[in-house]
């Protein structure tokens, strides 16, 4: 197809604001899915995100489109709205010329919407603004359009007022993204490059590449090198996403489409790498992406029905499903073997749970999320810790420094004073104050990420009774007065119940814990002590009492003494006990540490 015909897009939004309805209401509209095929939210193929009603993953469609007698070829990439998933937007973009914000009309404009709009300017996407759930009875276009304006700086009269859900004003949208949307660059004529912008793992066919062609074409038996790895392989089959998938002989310039070229270890593709003809190669890759930058830490260890080695394949088959997680082994004395693993938020870390049980299941035992901090030594070296185990000697520590990120809050005005309480209570300091329209206001904080990344989001929405939503950017880290805290189980130093805090609340915050953990860890034969130690001294104590059994329950009458000689074996056998018995540490104990609340 001649390049000035094909548009790449993606759908951008806050969650919840009708990107997928979106994309299904297109796909009705274009005839790329019939009414028998039909489901709500198509594009969202795995059961996690339809059962949470959210996109997790970025996926691509190709549509026909007939506008002013002509045929265009619409490439659609859906793209998730979470905080957590924002990666997987940057990516979405890299591959676009242009981008449908959607913003909806009874909500306003919120935090997501700020961020992911200033990802595709940064792109250099060119953005169509749209105001979604205009048949709603609460739904206040020229108010949306007003803060559309202010916000983001996009004339409000460009704005395209639609339903997702009833189809009203999409047809119209087409022809504005036809219209509107600039093509890509006709670079045809050119050695090919295409970048990989997506990928999955299938068990028959090996590593399924997901690609846009931005220069040359690529055909069916062409053998291609990898300029990441310097690997050649031969492209078996291609194809287009229609939205399944179809295979066709040969992808032009300016096109999206699938590539499987017996590409067979999944350590073998790089998301963002560039594909080139293996005899004819470009002479410089495409600008791939910035790593995604990991900012929370969890340990997984195997459950009770689960080996090691099934829980590293596990990993690696969705590590390369998901570039932005990452895994390494770790070793822990309480728990055995497992795996360190970073992820971008707690969502993020949920998802991986839930998809590891499901889809390869196993079960696993997760270790409270931390946050990574830099140590500057006595002899001047930065180093990054991503685990607080990991914090060397006191005495060798000249600097501890923590992760700060700018948040951004939009709320209702009627509910400021309970969030700026919350923020002052987790250390966050305001930057500015922005009101949006009469009604709503935008606040800026910068705050330090380990206060905000357990419990802060479900306070604020309490606080606010729902309508306070929030985006945070790392901005890099800077130095606190900050202390470790070991937890002591049965008189042993717990790895994965270390934690570093702020030392003005770290006594409170210790006791706490402990109080928390006693209630979380069952009872056992023998008594165990928990402890609190700070720099080595111990600033609490909880005990948790043994079982008894009433070993006296036989005797009736008699010389005490026989009493006391029963109790005296009990004990003996019970201190025996206590010194090789091992204590079982549920998965709500570890969890239980973050709690914050009374």
């Amino acid at each position: 197809m001649d390049v000035k015909h094909i548009r790449n897009f993606s759908i951008i939004a806050h969650i919840d604001h009708g990107k997928s309805t979106l994309a299904d209401r297109m796909l009705q509209i274009t005839g790329t899915v019939d009414s028998r095929q039909f489901k709500d939210q198509i594009l969202d193929d795995m059961d996690l995100e339809r059962e949470r009603g959210i996109t997790i993953k970025a996926s691509a469609v190709m549509m026909k489109y007939d506008y002013n007698g002509e045929t265009y070829m619409l490439n659609l990439i859906d793209t998730p709205g979470h905080v957590d998933f924002h990666y997987e937007v940057s990516r979405a973009l890299a591959a676009c010329e242009g981008a449908i914000l959607v913003v909806d009309a009874t909500q306003g404009v919120e935090a997501q919407t700020v961020a992911n709009t200033y990802l595709a300017i940064e792109s250099g996407a060119e953005i169509l603004p749209v105001l979604n759930k205009i048949d709603l009875p609460s739904a206040q276009p020229d108010a949306t359009a007003e803060e559309i304006e202010h916000i983001l700086g996009m004339k409000k009269n460009y704005c395209f007022k639609i339903s997702a859900k009833t189809g009203i004003g999409v047809k119209e949208l087409l022809d504005a993204v036809c219209e509107l949307l600039p093509p890509p660059a006709d670079r045809s004529g050119e050695p090919v490059a295409a970048l990989i912008f997506d990928s999955h793992f299938d068990e028959y066919r090996g590593v399924i590449c997901y690609v846009r062609i931005f220069a040359g074409k690529l055909t069916v038996k062409q053998k291609i090198k990898l300029i990441g790895s310097g690997k050649i392989y031969q492209i078996l089959e291609l194809g287009k996403f229609g939205p399944k998938m179809t295979p066709v002989s040969e992808l032009g310039t300016g096109e999206v489409g699938y590539v499987i070229a017996n590409i067979k270890g999944l350590s073998d593709i790089t998301i963002g790498d560039t594909i080139t003809d293996a005899v004819q190669p470009a002479e410089k890759p495409i600008p791939g992406y910035k790593k995604p930058m990991q900012m929370v830490f969890a340990d997984f260890y195997p459950g009770d029905d689960t080996d090691y080695s099934k829980l590293r394949k596990a990993f690696e088959k969705l590590s390369l499903n998901d570039s932005s997680f990452s895994f390494f082994p770790q070793n822990s004395p309480a728990l055995g073997f497992g795996f360190r693993c970073g992820f971008l938020g707690l969502l993020h870390i949920d998802i991986i749970q839930e998809r590891l049980e499901r889809e390869n299941d196993i079960d696993v035992v997760q270790t409270a999320p931390t946050v990574s901090y830099e140590i500057v030594t006595t002899d001047g070296a930065v180093k990054k810790i991503d685990s607080p185990s990991e914090l060397p000697d006191v005495t060798q520590i000249k600097e501890l420094r923590e992760p700060f990120v700018t948040l951004e809050i939009i709320t209702h005005t009627d509910s400021i004073g309970g969030i700026m309480k919350l923020a002052e209570n987790r250390r966050c300091t305001l930057i500015k104050t922005d009101y949006i329209s009469q009604t709503r206001v935008m606040l800026e904080y910068k705050a330090p990420l380990a206060e905000i990344v357990y419990d802060f989001y479900d306070q604020l929405k309490g606080i606010s009774r729902g309508y306070a939503t929030m985006d945070y950017k790392f901005t890099g880290f800077e130095e606190s007065d900050l202390v470790k805290i070991d937890i002591l189980v049965n008189k042993t130093a717990v790895d994965a119940l270390t934690l570093i805090v702020h030392r003005s609340n770290s006594e409170a915050r210790g006791r706490k814990i402990i109080t928390k953990l006693r209630k979380a860890i069952p009872r056992h034969q023998f008594e165990i002590p928990l402890q609190v130690a700070i720099g080595g001294k111990i600033i609490a104590r909880e005990t948790i009492k043994s079982f008894r059994k009433d070993v006296t329950a036989k005797l009736y009458g008699g010389d005490v003494t026989r009493k006391m000689k029963l109790l005296k074996k009990q004990k003996e056998g019970k201190k025996r006990m206590k010194s090789i018995g091992s204590v079982q540490i549920p998965q709500k104990a570890f969890m239980s540490i973050l709690d914050t609340s009374d």
